[in-house]
C-alpha cells in the first residue's frame, strides 16, 4: 500500500498476531525498515509469522504471552517502546465462545471478558503515557459487527464487543488533543481460528488479508470507526437501532456460537 510517509509507521505493535486478522496486519505492514513487536498464545504459530515477516525484510520481535496478564503486558511494551517508540499499537487478541469448544460456559463467559476487555486496557493503558508525551502515536482496537446488537448465542462476546467499542470510541475523543489518534475496528466474518469452528453460515465471510488491507487503509485515514463489510454493518447498526420487540423474534433463531 502507497502511503504517505508522515501516515506510514515504522514502529508496530500487534497482539493476537500468531493468526487470523492479526498476523496478515503483521504481514501487511512487514517492509524494509519496519519493527513490528508481535504478541500472541503460540509460541509455534507466531515464530512461523515472524519468518513469513523477516522474509518481507521486517524487523521482528516476538513474544508468547496471554494479554490477561497485566504486569507482563506492561513489561513487554514498555520494553518495546523503549527500544523504538510505538507509533501504532494494535490491540487486536480476541476469543468466542465457540475457540475453545462448545458455547459460553460460566467459566468460558468470564475467560471471554478477560481476553477481549482486560486484554485491551492491558494493551493500551501502557502506551498512553508515552505516546502522549511524545504528542504522537496510533491506537487500534477490534471490536466486531457484533457489538451493534448482543446475540443470543454469544452474550458474553457480544457484550465484550460492546464495551471495546464504546472504550474505543470514548478514548479517541479524549487523546485527540494529546496528538495520538484512536480507531475502533469492527470487522464482520473474517476467516479466522475463531470463525473456523461456526458450524452455521457466515454471509459475505472474508479472507483475513483483504480485511488487513481494510483495516490499514482506514488507519492511514484516521477514521475513528473501520465497519466492514458495509451490508454486515449496516445490518448489524440497525438491528441494533430498532427497538428489542422487533427483533428478538430473528434473533431468537440464530444458531449459537
Amino acid at each position: 500500500m502507497n502511503e504517505p510517509a508522515k501516515h506510514r509507521p515504522n514502529s508496530i505493535l500487534i497482539t493476537g498476531a500468531s493468526s487470523g486478522i492479526g498476523e496478515a496486519l503483521a504481514l501487511e505492514y512487514a517492509a524494509a525498515g519496519v519493527r513490528l513487536a508481535l504478541g500472541g498464545r503460540s509460541e509455534k504459530r507466531l515464530g512461523r509469522v515472524a519468518d513469513a515477516c523477516r522474509a518481507k525484510a521486517a524487523m521482528v520481535d516476538t513474544i508468547a504471552l496471554d494479554v490477561a496478564d497485566e504486569p507482563a503486558m506492561r513489561q513487554w511494551i514498555e520494553r518495546v517502546d523503549s527500544q523504538a517508540p510505538l507509533d501504532l499499537v494494535i490491540a487486536n487478541a480476541g476469543i468466542s465462545g465457540g475457540t475453545s469448544g462448545g458455547g459460553e460456559t460460566d467459566a468460558q463467559a468470564r475467560r471471554i471478558f478477560d481476553i477481549n476487555i482486560t486484554g485491551v486496557l492491558n494493551t493500551v493503558l501502557p502506551v498512553i503515557p508515552a505516546m502522549r508525551s511524545r504528542g504522537a502515536g496510533q491506537i487500534a482496537v477490534m471490536s466486531s459487527a457484533a457489538s451493534f446488537r448482543g446475540f443470543p448465542g454469544a452474550p458474553a462476546y457480544s457484550a465484550s464487543k460492546t464495551a471495546v467499542r464504546a472504550y474505543g470510541e470514548a478514548l479517541r475523543g479524549t487523546l485527540r488533543a494529546d496528538g495520538i489518534k484512536v480507531s475502533v475496528i469492527c470487522p464482520g466474518f473474517v476467516r479466522s481460528r475463531i470463525t473456523r469452528v461456526n458450524k452455521f453460515r457466515m454471509p459475505l465471510l472474508m479472507d483475513p488479508d483483504r480485511a488487513a488491507r481494510i483495516i490499514r487503509k482506514g488507519l492511514a485515514s484516521d477514521k475513528g470507526r473501520i465497519a466492514f463489510p458495509f451490508p454486515t454493518y449496516f445490518t448489524a447498526w440497525l438491528a441494533g437501532a430498532l427497538p428489542p420487540s422487533l427483533t428478538d423474534p430473528f434473533f431468537r433463531k440464530l444458531p449459537e456460537k
